[in-house]
Parts: C-alpha cells; structure tokens; sequence
C-alpha cells in the first residue's frame, strides 16, 4: 500500500535491541542459524545424509590408510626386481584404488545433494523471516541492513550453503585422516634412527612433531597474511549488490531514461558502482597475492621436507625405500591434515563474511519491531460493525501535522467517499497508517474484515508467474474456476488475453497501460470485494475506462464501499461524499461542490482546519 512518489519517508522501523545484531563473534552469527535448522523440517533429512556421509569419510580414510601401506610395499617390491611380486602389487593397488574411486564418487554426490539441501533450507528460511506481515516494508527503513535483500537471499544464501558444506565436510575429513595417520606416522618414526657420537637413538613421535611445527608455521604465517581478507570479502559483496542495484533500476526504468535521453548521465552516475567494486576488487588480489606467497610456497616445500626429515634414518639402513616412502606420505597427510586451515584460510575468510551478511539480515529481520500503538501512536483495530472509522486522527510529519477537520469520521459499507490530500505525500501517509506502517501521530483507525478489502494502486502490481495467476492475485490460482476468470476478463474487454491464461511473462512489461488499467477492473470484478481503495486511478486513466469503472460499481458491484485517495476530478458525480485531510496551515473553510454530472446538486466538503 505504499506511494513511491512521496516526497518523506517514514521513519526508521522500530528494532528491540540486540546485542547479537552486530555482534563478529563466531557463535553469536552462527546459533541463530542452527537453531532455526534445528527447527526445520529439512533437519532430519540432512541429518541422514550428513551421516552416511560420515561413513563414507571414515571408508574413505580406511582406504587411504590401506593405500599409504601399498605404497612401502610397492617400493620394496621394485628393489626385488620380481615381476610376480610386482604383479600382485599391481592387482593389490587396483582392487584399493577401485574402493577408494566408489567411496569418492558416493563422498561427492552426498557433499553436492548436502549444499542443495542447504541452500534449501536458508532460503526459505531468509523468505519466511523477510516476507512475514509488515517486514518487508519496514526492512526498507531499517537503513543498511535492509538494502538489497536480493543479494541476500538468493546470491549470499547460495554461497553461504555450499560453503558450509564444503568447509565443514573438509574439516571432518581432514580431522579424521589426521587421527588415523598421527599413529602411524609416531609407529614409522621408530625407523628413523640417529647417530650421534657412535651412538644411535630415536626421538618418539619425531617425523609427528615435524609435522605439526611445519603445519603450524604455515597457520600462522597464513592468519598473519590473510587476517585482512575477512574485512575486504565482506565488503565486496556490499559493493557488488550496490552495483547490481544500479543495473537492475536503469533496466526498470529504461523507458523513461530513453524518452528523456538520459543515457549518458545513467551512464555516469553507474561509473561510481563500477569504480567502487574494480577498487576493491584490485585491493582482493593484491591481498591474494600475498597470501599466495604462504600457500604456494608451503605447497612446493612439503615436496622435499619430510624426505629430507627422513633422511638419517635411510642413510642409517634403518629405513628401507619403501619405508621412507611410507614416512613421506604419513607425513604428507598429517601435516596436509594440519595445513588444512592454511589452505582452506580464502574460503574461510569468504565463508565467514558471508556468514555475517546472512546472519545480520536474518538478525535485522527478526528484530523488526513495529509500534502497536501502545506508546500513544496511531491504534489499528478492526471495527466491530465491519465498517470504516477514523477517530481523532493526526499524523506527525515534519513540517506540520496533517488530520481530518471533523474527528470522527466513520464510511459505511456502499458509500463512496474520496479524501482529498494537500500533496503526495499526505495521501501515501494515510495508506501506511491505514496499513499500520506509520504510527507516529495520535488517534485511532478502526477497519473492516482485511479480506474484505482490496486496494486498487496507482501502478498495478503484478506477481511473477501466469497470467491466470497475476488474475487471482493475492488469492491462489485455484480459487477460481476458468468460467469465472474469462467472464471478468470479456466483461472489461480483455478477451484476447483468455487464450493466454496459463502464459508466464513479465506482465507488467507486455500489458500496455491502458489494458493494465482494464486488467484491474477485471481483478475488481472477479474478487467482488465489499471495499475498494482507489489511488489516483483516474490521474491516468481514458474516460472510456472511467466510464467502464462506473458501470462495474452500478451493476457486479453495486454494494461495494469505494474510497478514493487523491485527485479524482475526472469521476466527478462518482462519491458521494469528499474529505481533505491536510496539514493545519493549510485549512481552508469548507465549501460546497457542485456535483451537477451526478444530479447532486451541492455535496458538503468535509475540509480540515
């Protein structure tokens, strides 16, 4: 119900304070989003397949443990020089591979099926949260948080759900090799003996604590690095939406930017968005850069350390080749195990800063707190007769307050009254605190039944889908029968569209003006409601459609209360009765109008003083 062309916006939607809101703690991002998934019907479906995933990973581990001991095997058996034995290592490797290729198919489809779910889940969640009564509205005026719910919901919840999966299944996994090659790389470092002063020891767990300083100087070279990409991938997706938006309004309003030739200067003003996310984006990969000099580098040595870790104990005979190639890939897995964060520290700075983006709009959502009226604002209560009653009204503004002269004014259902605004933006308030979106101000409106009312914009709104849909809209398209819907559409001379009931198109681009105008007539005519709010309908309507709308409420609806908001000078004789509600400076006595078209010759103007 609301008017984009007024000139004052409400005010910033009430939010209950929240220490989560902003909070960057990890646990205060996240437990909002678990409990809602512990909640949702999708939590045992994923639970599952998390754990047949789990098995798969602890298979799949069992495999690798099995392949790492193949490979000592295979090496001894190559210094043997026997093609027997190296014919049954041969059929040995592919019996373990052949497992292992089945287990990582399974382990893909469960990890891809899990992201799909996921991404399921958060965007209906972010839909249900972002479209339940009155947020979406009081998002818009929530100030950043509320812009470009778009983004959100489809870009970062998509990103969000396989990034969760991802990292988390990789974590898991990597945990698990960790725990299973941590023992057998302390039983391997056994053989790596030392000489020292003709003597020979061991140092217990050596190639392990080998490892894990050479994983752990990575982490902390790559935290150190990297620290600054959590703050720069959060700020990238802002841009980015801001800069999507900037597409997306020139595409709405093309036409009017073509007609007025205004291309060049759309094309400026876009150039700021465009220069913004390149900036940023150049900031990224010279950050990127950086930390690549970390991951790479460590990547490159992990090659030729832990042979030469390794190596006392070959130099020794204590170690065979095989053996030290059974050393070398235990300590490839547990320090790849350890270095996972090292490798994985992009995605998680990624991760987490779309996390935070998801879990601050699910937060402003859920914090959204609309006035009811109990602090002295404007009350909205149903009427107990089904009726329309404006009771010492006055909404605050900042320039001045704006009321209705008389303080109790009540409509009745079959009247048709057309109230009068001094501008734009004294109608646009009214519909929002009728609509219990602006409640700053003193008063009380009492209305009928909600479903017996329907508002008749001045730019008709249509939903994405069918045309049978756009029809039925905001009921379901099952409501109503076919016989019904094509009668609506030939009464308003819209038969041409019948054949195209069941067509999904961008409505509002391919109807004309002049048959979106009939179309909602139609949609009048169909849904027969008890109460009609008209919106400037008549500013630019053909007077063939304004002699159409009065037939429709002489004859399908007769009974039906009609009330116009704003200048309606073209249905002159059409209301029977006429309100200004406008600022006090602006008063003006009351005066009569002659309604001669109507056959009334003097209707009283119910001004505000």
């Amino acid at each position: 119900m609301m008017d984009e062309k007024s000139s004052e916006t409400a005010p910033p939607a009430q939010l209950k304070p929240s220490a989560e809101k902003h909070d960057g703690r990890f646990w205060v991002q996240a437990l909002p989003l678990l409990r809602a998934l512990n909640a949702s019907p999708q939590r045992n479906k994923l639970a599952v397949m998390a754990g047949g995933l789990m098995a798969v990973i602890l298979l799949n581990a069992f495999g690798q443990i099995k392949l790492n001991t193949w490979f000592g095997s295979f090496y001894d058996t190559l210094v043997k020089r026997s093609l027997s034995l190296l014919t049954g290592e041969v059929v040995s490797f592919l019996i373990i591979v052949g497992g292992l290729l089945c287990l990582v198919v399974a382990q893909t489809w469960l990890q891809e099926t899990i992201k799909v779910r996921l991404r399921e889940w958060i965007t209906h969640d972010l839909m249900d949260q972002w479209l339940k009564p009155k947020r979406a509205y009081l998002l818009t005026q929530a100030g950043e948080d509320g812009a470009n719910p778009d983004q959100y919901i489809q870009a970062d919840a998509r990103h969000l759900a396989e990034m969760s999966a991802s990292l988390t299944i990789g974590l898991f996994h990597a945990t698990l090799l960790l725990l299973s090659f941590v023992g057998v790389l302390w039983t391997l470092s056994n053989q790596v003996v030392f000489v020292y002063d003709g003597k020979s020891f061991t140092i217990p767990g050596y190639m392990v604590w080998c490892a894990l300083a050479y994983a752990l100087t990575g982490s902390w070279l790559t935290w150190l690095v990297g620290r600054p990409l959590i703050k720069l991938n959060a700020e990238r997706y802002a841009r980015e939406a801001d800069l999507r938006y900037a597409i997306v309004r020139i595409n709405e309003t093309v036409e009017t930017v073509t007609l007025q030739r205004s291309e060049a200067d759309e094309r400026r003003s876009a150039n700021g968005s465009i220069g913004s996310v390149i900036d940023l984006s150049r900031e990224l990969a010279n950050g990127l850069s950086r930390l690549t000099w970390v991951t790479s580098g460590y990547g490159w040595l992990a090659i030729i350390v832990p042979i030469l870790l390794a190596t006392p104990g070959f130099f020794t005979g204590s170690l065979t080749i095989g053996g030290l190639m059974m050393v070398v890939g235990g300590f490839n897995q547990v320090q790849n195990s350890l270095r996972w964060y090292v490798d994985n520290f992009p995605g998680i700075a990624d991760w987490r800063a779309t996390l935070l983006r998801v879990s601050r709009f699910r937060n402003s959502l859920s914090q959204l707190d609309p006035d009811d009226g109990t602090a002295g604002g404007i009350t909205v209560s149903p009427h107990p007769d089904g009726q329309l009653r404006f009771e010492n009204l006055v909404i605050k503004r900042e320039l001045s307050p704006i009321s209705f002269a008389i303080p109790h004014i009540e409509i009745r259902q079959g009247e048709r009254a057309l109230i009068e605004g001094a501008a734009d933006a004294d109608k646009s308030l009214l519909l929002r605190a009728m609509a219990g979106l602006w409640t700053e101000g003193s008063g009380t409106i009492l209305l009928p039944d909600p479903r017996d009312i329907m508002l008749a914009p001045a730019r008709l709104h249509f939903r994405i889908g069918t045309l049978r849909e756009a029809m039925t809209y905001p009921a379901g398209a099952d409501d109503f029968d076919d016989t019904m819907i094509c009668a609506a559409l030939v009464r308003v001379g819209l038969m041409h569209l019948i054949g195209r009931l069941d067509a999904r198109e961008r409505w509002d681009r391919v109807l004309p003006t002049a048959e979106q105008h009939r179309f909602l007539l139609a949609r009048l005519v169909l849904h027969r409601p008890h109460w009609v709010i008209f919106e400037d309908m008549a500013m630019s309507a053909t007077e063939q459609d304004l002699n159409l709308l009065r037939s429709i409420f002489t004859r399908e609806l007769a009974g039906s209360a009609v009330i116009g908001i704003g200048s309606c000078s073209a249905l002159s004789g059409f209301f029977g009765r006429r309100l200004r509600f406008a600022r006090s400076l602006e008063a003006v006595p009351a005066q009569p109008v002659d309604d001669a078209e109507a056959g009334l010759s003097r209707l009283p103007l119910e001004a505000a003083e």
